[in-house]
């Protein structure tokens, strides 16, 4: 017999027809005359009825079957009784009389339960994969992944992008994080990288002529992971020629409108709000701010540098600043919850946390007395300050400031419960620094990558004056969350040497890693800019998921382990033999 109708297909305009449906068993319930299966495909439930009276052998054989048994059945299409229709299901006013059973498979009790997965570790279902992806939530994650690669690709092709697919194996090129690399057995002693993005490939293509190439692509990192990130993961990968900042920014905002409305019948916005990357850390600590919420960063330097309070005036006088944040109505916190919150900040290095108490009769704190009325007066003016308001400062260094109080912010966001769950914020985020120093190899570096454009007034001071240069450079940001970010890109060999030049990279150095794409710039490379959005982190938003692997079939562990398949192992000797490899351990 062959398949007529998936489960939950079915509906009322199928009544009184022959159906034959496949799947796993979800639920049996005995009755002692009745017998109801609920049986389950991608699709959804449909219940299942053997009567003894119609069919007592078809019966009989249905009382063996268990949960996760693959079976067939063949029936009619019937309306369940009033009394018995499930309005939580969508197939919940009918069910399929049986006549025919066919039983394809049985199944050992599973591990766990498939329909109530909240007491079961992450372990466990992840070791068991094949069944936890039986579970409707995973499988309607990934539906959905489905849908939104689909609508991304309509989108993009109906805006003459053209689909091209670049190497997975590659060299090994600097771009912020480790390289997995993979042993080449014809070539010994050499290796191939996996590729970390398809940056220099994609630039090629543009040079080649291609003009708009997308790709939904692979990318590998081997770096430390977190719940938003994988050493395999996978991006909406795209660069166009001849174009600007403001064109890739409106085609992205119109593939995320398509997305929303499509996804979520959400309708966002255009154009998405912009904010400098100075803006952002400036108002809120982060240059990925969430602006589903108030609780922005407020300066106060000016206004507390002439009090008696020798913390502030020390740093101020060392070049720090003080800023806070005015947590509304957060004055019933406890000394233990400011406590707590002293002890959160210093995990981003600040050496402490001071705060005022607004009350009816003014601002009230341990430290009131080394604050005139003068300061004390401006200070609830610049902040806004309300009975019933909480001001919280650090003062440091204007990058531990940031980091400490931004943090602190969304903290306190999530204790108060201000961050509403269904809204949706965007903000691009642009001109960034085109370097930044690193304290460790005290030298200037890419604050994105060597082939990012500096704006058009910092090409002849990026040498000199490296700490004031800026890039044509842009993030994508949602609910707090960097959903992508990409750049101009330098499209001229003497800028590009320039770039190498202020980042300390020798000719030879240039030659060697990137002389293949110096190579091509050489002969008429036209000027060209892209973008790559983080396609796990978009369709973890959409599904409201808490993280990436909950909407990958297969992730990884954040030891970067698959325990279903128990990757990475051991390889053995003759393999490594063969790729002149010597284990140590």
């Amino acid at each position: 017999m062959k398949r007529t109708h998936l489960c939950a297909e079915l509906n009322e305009n199928n009544l009184n027809q022959k159906v034959f449906l496949c799947g796993w068993v979800n639920s049996f319930r005995d009755h002692g005359n009745l017998l109801f299966i609920d049986l389950r495909d991608k699709t959804g439930l449909i219940q299942i009825v053997f009567n003894p009276e119609i069919n007592s052998e078809l019966h009989k054989q249905a009382k063996i079957i268990r949960c996760e048994w693959v079976i067939g059945v063949k029936g009619t299409v019937i309306l369940r009784s009033s009394e018995t229709i499930n309005p939580n299901l969508k197939t919940g006013k009918i069910e399929v009389l049986a006549e025919e059973l066919e039983i394809y498979n049985k199944s050992q009790t599973p591990p766990f339960q498939l329909d109530d997965y909240e007491n079961v570790s992450e372990e466990i279902r992840l070791r068991y994969r094949f069944l936890d992806l039986r579970r409707p939530t995973i499988q309607s994650n990934l539906i959905c992944r489905h849908k939104i690669s689909s609508i991304v690709r309509n989108y993009l092709n109906s805006n003459n992008f053209v689909e091209i697919e670049t190497p997975f194996l590659t060299k090994s090129t600097p771009e912020g994080a480790r390289d997995y690399v993979v042993p080449s057995r014809v070539n010994p002693g050499k290796f191939y990288a996996l590729p970390q993005s398809p940056q220099l490939f994609k630039q090629l293509l543009m040079v080649s002529g291609f003009d708009r190439y997308y790709q939904i692509v692979k990318c590998f990192r081997d770096e430390d992971l977190r719940a938003d990130r994988q050493p395999e993961f996978t991006q909406i990968d795209l660069e166009m020629s001849f174009i600007d900042v403001e064109d890739i920014m409106s085609l992205i905002e119109g593939l995320l409108y398509n997305v929303f409305k499509e996804i979520k019948g959400i309708e966002i916005s255009l154009p998405i709000k912009k904010l400098t990357y100075k803006e952002a850390m400036e108002k809120y600590g982060v240059d990925k701010p969430d602006l589903r919420f108030g609780l922005e960063l407020i300066d106060v330097t000016d206004i507390v540098k002439n009090s008696n309070f020798n913390v502030f005036i020390e740093n101020i006088n060392k070049g720090g600043i003080v800023k806070c944040i005015n947590a509304k109505g957060c004055a019933t916190f406890s000394r233990k919850d400011i406590d707590d919150l002293t002890k959160f900040v210093a995990t981003f290095e600040a050496k402490g946390l001071a705060w005022f108490k607004m009350t009816e009769n003014g601002l009230e704190s341990s430290i009131k007395k080394f604050f005139t009325d003068e300061i004390l007066h401006s200070l609830v003016k610049e902040t806004k300050a309300e009975p019933g308001d909480l001001l919280l400062f650090v003062c440091d260094k204007p990058e531990i400031v940031y980091a400490a109080l931004g943090n602190l912010r969304i903290h306190i966001a999530k204790l108060t419960n201000k961050i509403p769950q269904d809204k949706y914020e965007f903000v691009w985020i642009y001109k960034f620094p085109l370097f930044e120093f690193d304290k460790e190899e005290k030298r200037w570096v890419a604050m994105h990558h060597p082939f990012t454009s500096p704006t058009d007034d910092s090409i002849d001071i990026m040498l000199e004056h490296p700490e004031n240069a800026y890039a044509k450079a842009y993030d994508i940001v949602l609910n707090g969350i960097e959903l992508g970010g990409g750049s101009i890109r330098i499209h001229n060999n003497e800028i590009q040497q320039k770039m190498f030049k202020a980042l300390g990279i020798s000719e030879d150095e240039a030659e060697e890693k990137f002389g293949f794409l110096l190579n091509a710039l050489k002969y008429g490379a036209p000027p060209h800019g892209g973008i790559a959005l983080g396609f796990d982190r978009l369709v973890m938003l959409l599904t409201n998921s808490n993280s990436i692997r909950e909407v990958i079939a297969f992730p990884k562990t954040q030891k970067a382990v698959c325990l279903m398949t128990q990757a990475p192992s051991e390889i053995s000797e003759k393999q490594l033999k063969e790729l002149s490899i010597k284990v140590i351990k």
